[in-house]
């Protein structure tokens, strides 16, 4: 007997994994501009309520750093890797030190790829994770459909950035929630990734 995992965020258990948003992907990564300007505001978001963040890079001096439009200020880790899951033991340790860690919000690319083996591992080690559909891409729609449509049925949520930013604000009192609104609002209008899920 399986109780559905509700999915409720909060900032003092949630991390932010932002994985393998590099320069090299950009011309091959379908609505890759969307993606990045959802997980700047993303990170953003982090940043105010407070929230760490973990970054990976597949291969840097071959696939580049990450795209200059995601500042990574405050990030928590910054890290090369070669193996397509972002769970190393370095994040692992970084993970370690956060006290009551219970949620993932994870995006980037490839969706079938990196955040698929990253968000399978997670949960298998007892974490909730959410995947931010509107963060993260892939060169084919094929490959991101399918790989969004098997998360979904082992458990992970699928939802959106704006979804996830209120989540974490939760209540209109929020001391942040006009900064949180701002970013939404400033947000490009439907870029057509969504209709793809």
């Amino acid at each position: 007997f399986q109780i559905t995992t509700l999915g409720n965020l909060t900032p003092s258990s949630t991390v932010f994994f932002c994985c393998d948003m590099q320069e090299r992907f950009r011309p091959a990564i379908k609505y890759f501009g969307d993606i990045i300007s959802v997980g700047q505001r993303l990170l953003q978001g982090a940043r105010l309520l407070g929230i760490p963040v973990i970054v990976t890079e597949q291969y840097p001096k071959g696939l580049g750093n990450t795209v200059q439009e995601i500042d990574l200020t405050g990030a928590k880790l910054v890290l090369p890797k070669t193996k397509f899951s972002m769970v190393l033991p370095e994040v692992e340790a970084a993970l370690a030190e956060i006290p009551g860690v219970r949620s993932i919000v994870l995006f980037g690319v490839e969706t079938h790829v990196c955040i698929q083996q990253t968000a399978l591992e997670l949960i298998g080690r007892g974490l909730e994770v959410h995947i931010v559909a509107d963060a993260t891409s892939s060169r084919s729609m094929m490959d991101r459909m399918f790989a969004l449509e098997r998360l979904a049925r082992t458990g992970i949520i699928v939802t959106t950035s704006e979804a996830i930013l209120l989540q974490l604000v939760a209540d209109k009192e929020h001391p942040k929630f006009k900064e949180i609104q701002n970013l939404i609002k400033a947000s490009a209008p439907e870029s057509g990734l969504l209709s793809k899920v």
